[in-house]
């Protein structure tokens, strides 16, 4: 390849080179991954002779963005080219930034003002068979606004259109005490099989009997889960059949500390949200 890059809007025609990039960097999205991801996003993509090779998206949560999809192709690192793409997507004016770094990429977030602020755990494997537990149901459509709250108490962000894209493309089961919704967890088709999460809930217990629920619907079935490690479910998560597979260092920059919340379980993760 040339050294002459162009950047452009990432749209639709982009999406064949963006898979490539991520299969290149090992990542299990489908095109069905990268088009929900566009549908919730605005996002660059650099060119050399005319093929994609690097990608970057911002989705928009409020006051909230977070940064993902940030791929380089192999063949154009060490150029400056990542950095390139942050500064274009993060034109998106808003007071708080989120990502997941990996190892690899935490030197250059650190460089643009990102801080540390805790840890992403992936766990993957097979679900084993087990009853659904009590007091958890499907979510129904008059939920939405409820758990849009919720997640919103949650994160400090609004992610009113992603839980609606959720509620689309998979399903939610929910939680309640009385006629309030007191916890929701996401259940979607994605790489390999399926991904689990958010998982939003006042306590591990309760985020346990949703895990267990959507367990309980895919038995034998690959299932990813990406947690915190302040939320303290890896060991569960690892007795339920579902082992360490690496994760990231999730950053901010901008905002206010972290509020005291609910028990959280983000599926914040690039390749989560993804």
């Amino acid at each position: 390849m040339t050294d002459t890059l162009t950047f452009d809007r990432f749209t639709a025609e982009h999406l064949e080179g963006a898979l490539r990039l991520s299969r290149q960097a090992g990542w299990p999205h489908r095109p069905e991954d990268w088009q929900m991801l566009l549908r919730l996003s605005r996002g660059v993509v650099a060119l050399a002779e005319g093929q994609v090779v690097g990608t970057a998206l911002a989705t928009p949560f409020g006051d909230v963005a977070m940064a993902n999809m940030i791929i380089v192709d192999a063949a154009m690192r060490g150029r400056g080219l990542g950095r390139s793409l942050m500064e274009r997507v993060m034109g998106l004016e808003v007071p708080e930034w989120r990502l997941t770094a990996t190892a690899d990429g935490l030197p250059l977030y650190e460089k643009l003002g990102f801080v540390a602020c805790g840890r992403v755990l992936q766990h993957q494997g097979l679900v084993a068979a087990q009853a659904a537990p009590e007091g958890v149901e499907w979510a129904a459509q008059a939920d939405l606004p409820a758990m849009v709250a919720l997640d919103r108490q949650a994160t400090g962000a609004d992610r009113a259109d992603l839980i609606a894209e959720l509620m689309a493309v998979g399903r939610l089961a929910v939680i309640r005490e009385g006629a309030a919704l007191a916890g929701f967890a996401g259940l979607r088709a994605f790489g390999r099989g399926e991904v689990a999460g958010p998982v939003i809930a006042a306590h591990a217990e309760d985020a346990q009997r949703l895990l267990s629920y959507l367990f309980a619907q895919s038995p034998g079935a690959f299932l990813r889960v990406d947690t915190t490690e302040a939320a303290g479910l890896a060991r569960w998560l690892a007795a339920q059949g579902l082992a360490p597979a690496g994760g990231g260092i999730a950053m901010r920059r901008g905002g206010a500390a972290a509020p005291e919340t609910p028990f959280q379980c983000f599926a914040l993760a690039a390749q989560a949200l993804g």
